[in-house]
Order: C-alpha cells, then structure tokens, then sequence
C-alpha cells in the first residue's frame, strides 16, 4: 500500500539471511564479533584496493547465500552499489554471480535503498529470492574523493573515516520465513541540497535529509514515535546526528532512543576516525553485524534505519557545486516468534 513517500507492505518480506565482512580497523571497533569474515590485509590479496572491495562484497554475499543454504542461481535479483566510479566493486561482484544485476548508486544510503527496492518486488511477486548488498573500502573512497594515500593530509575534526567493508542480506516473502526480521515499510528520499561545500564535513549535508524522511515516514504511517525501539541513522556521525537533533527539535518531533551506525562501529575515542565512520558499507554492516541479530533475537521489536547518503561526486566537488543529500527509511520488524515473546 502506498501512502505519500512510503511504501507499508501488507505481507511484509522477510530478510532470511545476512552476512558483513570488514577490514583491520573494523576488526578493532566494538561491533567486530557480530561480523562474519575480517580481513587483516587492506588488498585482501588483490593487487588494487577496488578489486579488494570487491573481494569484500563478494566474501559477505558468498556468506549470506550459504546461512540461507542456498547458491547464487536462486536469486532473481541482486541490488548492489558502492562509492567508486561506475559501482565498480559491485559490477566486478556480479562478474562472477549468475543472476541479474540492478547496480544502485545512493553513496552512504545504498543500503537501504538496495533493501526497500528487494522487498517491493519480492512483495509484488516479481522475484522470489533477491539479494541487497552494499560496500566500501577506505582507501579507494579516499584516493577517489580528496587526496592521495601518500599525500598525508591533515584530516579534519568533522571528517569521517570510510568503512572498509560489505554487507549482504537475502530478501523472501515473509510466509516462508515467520521468524526472521521482516521489511514492513519503505521510505524513498527526496534529494535536498542545504549549500553544503565542504567535502570534510558530510554529515552537515546529509542531517536535513534524514530529517524529512523521518518527517514524512511519521506523517504517511500516522505512527507513534513512541511505538519504535530505536531509530538508526546511517553514517551521519557526530556532527550530522547532533545537527539532526536539533532539525527534528524545531520540527516538533519527538524520538525515543536513536543512534548512527557511524558511531557505532568504531569507538571515537580509542580508533582515530573523527567525527566517526561512512561510507556506503557502514550502515551495511552495522544493518548485519548489529541491528538484525538483535531483531532475530528479540531484543529489538521495531526499528527505523535511515541510511544517509551525499551525491557529490569528484567532478562536482572541483567544480565548487554544493552537496546534495538523500536519506532512505527502512521500517525492520521482528519475526512472528519474537512478537509472541518467545526470542
């Protein structure tokens, strides 16, 4: 059913399997043994960081299908992005998985777009099986985006550290799964552009996005702010979820607990990342190694994940154009069993 910007599924799909793979310094922060695969090597044995995140996509994929018990000929569909030029990672993923491509570019939100544009076909019938996968790797983002490795820049305190790592999830009708965390509602973005220019400061250009996706999710589903366990941003880190904060203050809208997955995945004051991590693998990973095993086990009902995206691209940023933002809402629910309380 469609109501304004959001989709609300009636048979809401089920996310049947899912997997993360991350690198050295996510095998430091506080979410690394909720991931499945981590790599102490950046190249993963590739010569070229784009082929290691596709190693990375390819290593939570493999992962997810095999959790599933289940092989890559299953899949109708495989919605896939990351940050390089081309969805290179992603393309170079498919390269070598039988099953029709649809390669997204969203930057930091592809997660979630990804994952409500599986669930609306696995709703409407259309696929039975599709897959939503999402990557990122430091040291490509970096080479591609500001400056090179060797270079030694100076980063700035609102600067954010790109996620080197992948996540991965398998999207099924929800009758054939009742336990596993479903898809119960989507809300695409709007792209919004604040006059943000500053490419160390990303989070200033994504938090009014997130903003009004939250605003029309509440106001299309009539929802109680009150009835969602914690509302996750992805990748807004510490000066986008503080600016968010006060966005939503002046709007009138009043959140239980909310977190980032910027945040969460590395620890701020321990791990040198600034203002906190992004990139298009961040909330994909948190989404795996975090958000839904806490829904598989109970401890979680009902969440939001806003995953955030900045649509600037290396000609955009040298050409001095501002930085546009988008924001994607997933509604997770936990399974059947968990809402009669038996985790």
């Amino acid at each position: 059913m469609r109501r304004g910007d959001t989709v609300v599924f009636g048979d809401a799909p089920a996310v049947t399997a899912w997997a993360a793979a991350g690198g050295k310094k996510e095998s430091e922060g506080p979410l690394a043994g909720g991931f499945d695969t981590l790599f102490t090597d950046a190249r993963l044995g590739e010569e070229t960081w784009e082929m290691a995140e596709r190693g990375l996509a390819r290593s939570a994929l493999e992962t997810a299908l095999r959790k599933a018990r289940t092989g890559a000929g299953a899949l109708d569909g495989v919605f896939a992005g990351d940050l390089q030029c081309q969805c290179t990672a992603s393309a170079y993923l498919m390269r070598g998985v039988d099953a029709p491509f649809l390669g997204l570019y969203g930057a930091c939100s592809t997660m979630t777009e990804a994952l409500g544009l599986a669930a609306c076909l696995v709703s409407a019938g259309h696929m039975r099986l599709a897959a939503a996968c999402a990557s990122s790797h430091f040291c490509a983002a970096e080479r591609q985006y500001r400056t090179p490795l060797n270079y030694g820049g100076k980063r700035t305190p609102t600067a954010q550290w790109t996620v080197t790592g992948a996540g991965a999830m398998l999207v099924a009708p929800g009758k054939s799964v009742p336990k596993a965390p479903r898809i119960a509602a989507v809300t695409f973005g709007r792209v919004r552009d604040f006059a943000v220019r500053d490419i160390t400061n990303m989070g200033a250009a994504m938090a009014p996005a997130a903003c009004e996706t939250l605003l029309r999710y509440f106001a299309d589903t009539g929802e109680d702010p009150a009835a969602i366990d914690c509302v996750f941003t992805g990748d807004l880190g510490a000066v986008g979820s503080e600016l968010l904060g006060q966005l939503l203050a002046r709007e009138g809208l009043r959140l239980g607990p909310r977190a980032d997955c910027g945040l969460l995945i590395y620890d701020r004051a321990e791990q040198d990342v600034q203002a906190g991590g992004s990139g298009a693998g961040c909330s994909a990973c948190v989404l795996a190694a975090h958000i839904l095993p806490r829904l598989a086990a109970g401890r979680l009902r009902r969440c939001l994940v806003v995953a955030t995206g900045a649509l600037m691209s290396q000609t955009t940023f040298l050409q001095g154009e501002s930085i546009p933002g988008i924001a994607h809402l997933i509604e997770l629910r936990a399974g059947a069993a968990q809402k009669e309380g038996s985790a």
